[in-house]
């Protein structure tokens, strides 16, 4: 612990972040892009470049003659977020690091600080650093299983963790040549955990507060000495954090995708089978809904029983869905400007005492698929009999067109 954090954001939101957001001092910070810059990723793993801010002084630490200028006690220490290689890698190092040798220096645990020497000695005195990150991942061990959570502030500020770096000169990358290159690398300091992560693991690392003193003390380059007021301020965070469970996927490094910081439980999680579930049954029912049958008005009157489904096609290729569709039950027996209160208007018919009141409005003739309006084949004729081979029209001309 810590194996594996987010940070997906650029060094030029970081740098805003820190100075808009926390009132931080940012004298200069890496670019967003090209050879050398800080990863963005969700599944940020050792070996990558992260983003991390310290004091502005030379590669030999605090208080050593390359510090910078501006650093010396009459000014206010520089301030700057740098790219460097998470897995530190010690001064001394005179060869290129396998990746499993870095692997045993992502962590430096706090109480191997308060003893005297060894080889964090050097970096804790005048090589302190702050490393940026949006949230940790932790695993949590279910009898065969291992289930990833993620782990983020409440109040959704970036997490500054406690940390160490260090500056090697290493032989050639392609093994030719004699001139040496630098790697600038870190280490993040893990302590105890707080009681709200023992239930995850017993360590986690240390979180500082962007406005604590105690941040500014850890960074403050005049503080060339290990003391047991920088030991003190490696405890537990005291502070309230989110934790809960994510996408099993992150842990496969070079996995990178948004969906590992969000809840599985969560809707926004794609991959939660409860919205799987859901959504299948929100499908269905909207299925079963276009299933429905309604009575809609056909275009020369005549009422048809259509499914949701038919009319919603028609309406898609043009046809007023909502002028033909009524609601299932209510029957449109006229349009709003047609509706009258009361009795209709009647008509008197001539004739005397026995004059008959009928309705203006005649009743539209139906119109059936099978027959014209007439309600007569062409064909036929009242009380007449059609000769042989006599037929409609088109179909007569039809076939002698054939012939």
């Amino acid at each position: 612990m810590c194996g594996r954090y987010a940070m997906a954001m650029r060094p030029s939101q970081v740098r805003q972040i820190l100075q808009n957001n926390y009132d931080l001092q940012v004298d200069d910070a890496p670019a967003d892009d090209g050879d050398g810059a800080p990863r963005q990723s969700y599944n940020f793993a050792p070996g990558y470049n992260g983003v991390v801010y310290r004091a502005d002084v030379g590669e030999r630490g605090a208080g050593a003659q390359d510090q910078e200028p501006s650093s010396s006690p009459q000014q206010q220490p520089r301030k700057k977020l740098q790219a460097m290689k998470w897995g530190l890698i010690p001064f001394w190092t005179k060869s290129s690091p396998s990746y499993p040798s870095t692997l045993k220096t992502i962590n430096c645990r706090d109480d191997s600080l308060a003893q005297s020497g060894g080889m964090w000695a050097s970096m804790k005195a005048k090589k302190r650093c702050v490393v940026i990150a949006q949230g940790f991942y932790e695993w949590l061990q279910k009898g065969k299983e291992k289930v990833p959570h993620y782990i983020k502030r409440k109040d959704g500020k970036l997490l500054l963790l406690a940390g160490l770096w260090d500056c090697a000169s290493l032989p050639p990358r392609d093994g030719q040549g004699e001139e040496t290159h630098k790697v600038w690398s870190y280490t993040i300091i893990t302590t105890s955990s707080n009681a709200q992560l023992k239930f995850l693991h017993d360590r986690m690392p240390v979180i500082l507060d962007p406005e604590s003193e105690e941040l500014q003390k850890w960074l403050d380059p005049r503080r060339s000495e290990w003391s047991k007021e920088l030991q003190q301020i490696l405890r537990p965070y005291e502070g309230e954090l989110e934790v809960y469970p994510v996408s099993k996927e992150v842990g496969k490094v070079g996995n990178n995708d948004p969906v590992f910081v969000v809840p599985v439980a969560s809707r926004e999680n794609k991959g939660n089978i409860a919205n799987f579930f859901a959504n299948a049954a929100s499908k269905n029912r909207k299925q079963q809904h276009l299933k429905e049958e309604v009575e809609v008005e056909g275009a020369g009157g005549e009422k048809e029983v259509k499914t949701l489904d038919e009319v919603k096609k028609e309406d898609e290729k043009g046809v007023d869905f909502e002028a033909t569709l009524e609601k299932k039950g209510v029957k449109r027996e006229a349009d709003d400007e047609e509706e009258i209160e009361g009795e209709p208007p009647h008509k008197k018919v001539q004739g005397g005492e026995s004059a008959k009141w009928e309705s203006p409005v005649k009743e539209r003739p139906k119109i059936s698929a099978t027959s014209n309006r007439s309600g007569r084949s062409p064909a036929k004729k009242k009380g007449k009999v059609a000769p042989a081979g006599a037929g409609s029209q088109k179909i007569t001309k039809f076939f002698g067109n054939s012939a």
